[in-house]
């Protein structure tokens, strides 16, 4: 085959590994608002509203259902379209460097604060073993939450506001992306530092929410209070 011809077939290639990337974008976009809207309105009710509003997004995100097509796939999908880009075709100028903004956000996300948060909170307080400390998805709230900034506050501010700014600066960058390719008019550009602030308006609300959280007593029975203790220093983030 022909220089041209394989060139021809890696630029198909690229094109749709980046339509699944695009595609994928908005099922993950949903999610993050469902899922951080959660802490964002502590500002308004506290622990309570937040609580309730967690439960309502599970209806979303932890279903059988949900869970598998509406988050694990597309973002299997936006993870897995973008690196093979970058193995594929790692010359060209998309994907972009990996040292930018949108590649340091998602890999930081992808290898530090995703894989903590999710096992933290999602894994190992279900974990049976031993099943005195287990914690029941119904027990898992915002009290949760609070424990941990009470318990181990600087490791959990550390995790929460690099998960919360890391992917909100990828998906700012990665929003620019898709307009950028989609719409040639030059009206739905935004500057570095435009995207910057963008970026940071959304990560204030959602930190705000975490400081009125942690400044609320707890509300759990010591013995409950411990098994969340306990699934916290499940992770070797919170047991050094």
């Amino acid at each position: 085959m022909s220089a041209k011809g394989d060139g021809s077939k890696l630029r198909q290639t690229v094109a749709i590994l980046t339509n699944v990337a695009h595609v994928s974008a908005p099922f993950l976009s949903v999610f993050l608002i469902v899922h951080l809207s959660a802490p964002a309105l502590a500002n308004l009710g506290g622990s309570s509203l937040s609580s309730n509003v967690m439960l309502l997004g599970r209806e979303y995100y932890q279903t059988a259902f949900g869970e598998r097509y509406l988050l694990f796939i597309p973002l299997t999908a936006h993870v897995a379209s973008n690196i093979t880009k970058r193995i594929i075709n790692p010359r060209s100028a998309s994907p972009r460097k990996i040292t930018s903004t949108l590649s340091l956000a998602a890999y930081s996300t992808l290898l530090v604060f995703l894989p903590i948060h999710f096992y933290t909170h999602r894994v190992f307080p279900a974990d049976p073993s031993p099943p005195i400390f287990a914690v029941g998805p119904s027990e898992v709230d915002y009290e949760f939450i609070k424990t941990g900034l009470a318990r181990f506050p600087w490791r959990s501010w550390t995790l929460y506001g690099g998960l919360v700014a890391s992917v909100m600066l990828h998906a700012v960058e990665g929003a620019q992306i898709i307009r950028a390719s989609r719409f040639a008019s030059q009206k739905f550009r935004m500057r570095p530092r435009t995207r910057m602030i963008v970026a940071g308006a959304a990560v204030v609300p959602i930190l705000a929410g975490l400081w009125t959280l942690s400044k609320e007593p707890l509300m759990v029975f010591a013995s409950l209070a411990e098994r969340y203790e306990a699934a916290f220093t499940r992770s070797w983030v919170y047991r050094f």
